[in-house]
């Protein structure tokens, strides 16, 4: 369904990787010696036991200087290699580069307004607050992007599925809708995940269409990532990173491993579920780099990449673009040498993407740090290939 991309020498020297052509990193400026310095702190990242693997690719100026895979897939119950092609569950990076990106197309197309209230689109919403009419202040499109809605971190998975059984799915919005004693929309950012499955709703009532339909057709088949999808048929399984290991479950691969987006959301979700590659990764931090398009495919015009990219007015202080991070507390994937319009965002599973507007350099780091057993950390990993990276840019 999903063919895997091939890697295709080319007489120059130069190879295409998923879309993008690899160069030597002189020819892009960049320091190959200090860039190759990356090796050693993913290889001791590995020897720490902080993850079995890690898939690296650097891209400059719309090409890819590096590219390489590190360690192994699993190591449990046997040891499986680690290739470029390896997919991975990214997590909350589903948050970005499907959902904000879905909601900020159909602001560019005219389906959508960040000031739209959410109950335009969600029904529920009008009793946002609780009681018959709400708190009365209800929240906009925005609040969703830049999680100032008021609406928590997290939903509780098990009392969910006891209260509403089957019907979780469809009653999220209520439950949310109906939480009292919350934070006035705008007045604080909250990181979270519920925000960003409302949000999924809000696109799913314009469009007609499921979130997974609609980012499959009009952003990742346009751009040519075709290893990027909910809910991996089984076929796909062997070629993704496991998300954890038990006795009594075996591996765990192709099932999303957040548990709002696996047990309420059934695996399409817009705060996780989405799976990659670094490849189509790479593809989507070109677009985003060269004013939204590439290949000569176009998926946003400046003006939208630029509203994703920036802070809106008067919040400043949250750090928060309409999708993507900033600098806020969330931020430290981005290292200390990039520049301040620099973005990015995390996945749990251990996923990172960082952007350099200035030099036009993306990071994509995608490891597998919660598998055997949610023990490793990747935080001083992603910082540090950060810091390698930005310091080989020369011009």
């Amino acid at each position: 369904m999903f063919p895997l991309l091939m890697i295709m020498t080319i007489t120059n020297g130069t190879a295409q990787t998923g879309g993008l052509t690899e160069v030597p990193p002189q020819q892009a400026g960049i320091d190959p010696d200090q860039l190759a310095r990356v090796d050693s702190l993913i290889y001791q990242a590995i020897d720490d036991g902080e993850t079995p693997g890690a898939v690296l690719v650097v891209v400059r100026d719309s090409v890819v200087v590096h590219r390489k895979a590190y360690g192994y897939m699993q190591k449990e119950p046997e040891s499986l290699p680690l290739s470029p092609e390896t997919i991975y569950d990214l997590a909350s990076l589903t948050k970005p580069l499907a959902t904000a990106t879905a909601a900020m197309k159909l602001v560019q197309d005219g389906y959508l307004r960040l000031s739209d209230p959410v109950a335009d689109f969600v029904p529920e919403f009008e009793h946002f607050g609780g009681g018959s009419e709400g708190s009365g202040n209800r929240p906009r499109v925005l609040n969703l992007l830049t999680h100032t809605a008021g609406i928590p971190s997290y939903a509780p998975v098990e009392k969910l599925k006891e209260l509403y059984g089957d019907q979780a799915s469809d009653s999220l919005m209520t439950w949310l809708s109906s939480l009292p004693d919350r934070p006035e929309p705008g007045e604080q950012m909250t990181y979270s995940c519920p925000s960003y499955i409302t949000l999924q709703k809000v696109i799913e009532d314009v469009t007609g269409m499921s979130l997974a339909d609609y980012t499959r057709k009009k952003i990742f088949g346009p751009l040519g990532m075709h290893n990027t999808f909910y809910t991996p048929d089984p076929e796909f399984h062997h070629k993704i990173a496991p998300t954890s290991y038990s006795d009594e479950d075996g591996v765990v691969t192709g099932i999303v491993h957040d548990p709002l987006a696996n047990e309420i959301m059934k695996g399409v979700s817009g705060n996780a579920g989405l799976f990659s590659t670094a490849d189509d990764l790479a593809l989507f931090a070109a677009m985003m780099l060269n004013d939204g398009a590439i290949n000569g495919t176009r998926i946003f015009g400046p003006a939208t990449v630029r509203a994703m990219t920036s802070t809106p007015d008067g919040m400043e202080s949250f750090g928060r673009g309409p999708g993507w991070d900033l600098d806020s507390s969330f931020a430290s994937n981005q290292g200390d040498l990039f520049g301040k319009h620099t973005y990015g965002h995390t996945g749990y599973t251990g996923t990172s993407m960082v952007m350099d507007a200035d030099t036009r350099t993306a990071v994509i780091l995608l490891t597998n740090r919660v598998y055997p057993d949610d023990s490793g950390s990747v935080i001083d990993l992603r910082a540090k290939v950060s810091n390698v990276v930005a310091a080989s840019v020369l011009d």
